[in-house]
């Protein structure tokens, strides 16, 4: 019998991890799955441009069953509904199709060693209303149908205009959460609504748009030193975002949000980008140790503290390296990094050999304002602190990570091939996705 290994979730960490052990092991003594409930995979960090329509997702996406193919992996379309420990076996939910009817059964995936990889969701608190009323950016569907709805009110808005040239007609957002996310659809929005004249929308620009940025800590960006953040706080202002800081929001309605103070901020789009936790199904699954935001506690080896043969990576594992008082962040990057850490581990324990411990090599932070500007932090883990870069260099690094990115999930040849068609794309494809 093969000795299985089963991925769940295609997100930076998990994609590069079936691709790296469907290289190594191929097919013919192990059986590489991966079970992920999107057919294609997307960059997390580009959702926003693909919400903005400043990048077109089928350019960028990949598709799994084409990739495991490459890679001699399997890919199962589903979701994780459970573990069954004892048994060995990955529990996944009936499958339903558009209409609603089952499409496939609830069933079960044998394996030896166990990966979850499913990363994280936002978390809106349990403010009333936001989860009704307020739209989230965790995957391409979400991205998708913002950017539509968005469409929807420049059109609304620009036929206004055309009716009556002096009306004070605007597409009004509101998005909650000063992190990267957030500031980064904020620039971006401006950059996609100065493009849209070009596109059929002569009387709609910039200035018909008007996003309120909320944050309810004391300032914007807190990742990155507060000098980075002040300047990205005033870049932003500059585009003509209205930046809050210290302001909670209580309450979301259909029409507005509410805020602590008692203001209120209307809005026809409103984002919720504040915070992320691990997804609700992981809450004490088969018995494992989890936190209060359904993270799986990890060892230095990045197995769960309560099976050796079960791995947790990215976004959804909680793990405080020694001599450290914070758990590493749920990045791209440290994704990426335990990814290669569970590759090596998985390995060992399949040839008997010790294990490795893994070890965060914090290389900054980089939050991109478009095309306007770019601020960030590099070398996070050099002796002597951190150095500021801004502008164009910065501008290099950040496309820089998503080229690591392509190289990381389709190793260096199609990686450099795919970075290539990319400058291309953006040369010979219109500026906007506006469908």
């Amino acid at each position: 019998m093969k000795t299985q290994i089963v991925v769940v979730g295609g997100g930076a960490g998990g994609l590069e991890l079936v691709r790296r052990l469907g290289a190594k092991l191929g097919r013919e003594d192990f059986d590489v799955i991966l079970l992920e409930r999107n057919r294609t995979h997307i960059w997390k960090p580009l959702l926003h441009e693909v919400a903005a329509g400043s990048l077109d997702a089928n350019l960028d996406e990949v598709g799994y069953r084409s990739h495991g193919h490459r890679w001699r992996y399997r890919y199962f379309y589903g979701s994780l509904e459970g573990i069954d420990r004892e048994a060995r076996q990955v529990i996944v939910a009936p499958v339903p199709d558009e209409d609603g009817t089952e499409l496939i059964g609830r069933h079960r995936i044998r394996y030896d060693y166990l990966v979850i990889a499913i990363g994280a969701i936002s978390n809106d608190f349990g403010t009333p209303g936001a989860k009704q009323f307020c739209l989230f950016l965790d995957d391409r569907d979400q991205a998708d149908r913002f950017r539509q709805r968005l469409l929807n009110h420049c059109l609304r808005v620009s036929r206004s205009l055309s009716e009556n040239p002096n009306a004070d007609a605007k597409v009004e957002i509101a998005i909650v959460g000063g992190g990267a996310t957030g500031v980064e659809l904020a620039a971006e929005l401006y950059n996609a609504a100065a493009g849209l004249r070009h596109y059929g929308l002569e009387v709609f620009d910039e200035s018909r748009l008007k996003v309120t940025l909320i944050e309810a800590g004391p300032r914007i960006l807190p990742a990155l030193p507060e000098k980075l953040a002040q300047a990205a706080h005033e870049e932003l202002e500059a585009l003509g975002v209205r930046v809050l800081t210290g302001t909670a929001i209580v309450e979301v309605t259909a029409e507005a949000m509410q805020t602590k103070g008692g203001e209120t901020i209307p809005a026809d789009l409103k984002v919720w980008a504040a915070g992320v936790r691990a997804p609700e199904i992981l809450k004490e699954i088969a018995g494992l140790e989890t936190t209060r935001g359904n993270q799986l506690v990890v060892r230095p080896t990045l197995q769960t503290t309560r099976d050796d043969r079960i791995f947790a990576i990215g976004d959804c594992c909680f793990f405080v390296p020694e001599g450290e008082q914070k758990p590493v962040p749920p990045r791209a990057q440290a994704a990426h990094q335990m990814a290669v850490t569970a590759y090596c581990n998985i390995l060992a324990l399949i040839g008997n050999r010790p294990l490795e411990a893994f070890v965060y090599r914090d290389k900054g932070s980089l939050v991109s304002l478009s095309r306007y500007s770019t601020v960030g932090s590099l070398m996070g883990n050099l002796i002597g602190g951190r150095m500021a870069i801004e502008g164009r260099l910065a501008r290099m690094v950040y496309l820089s990570l998503y080229r690591l990115h392509l190289i990381g999930i389709h190793g260096w040849l199609k990686g450099m091939t795919l970075i290539v068609i990319g400058h291309v794309n953006r040369v010979v494809r219109p500026r906007l996705k506006l469908h």
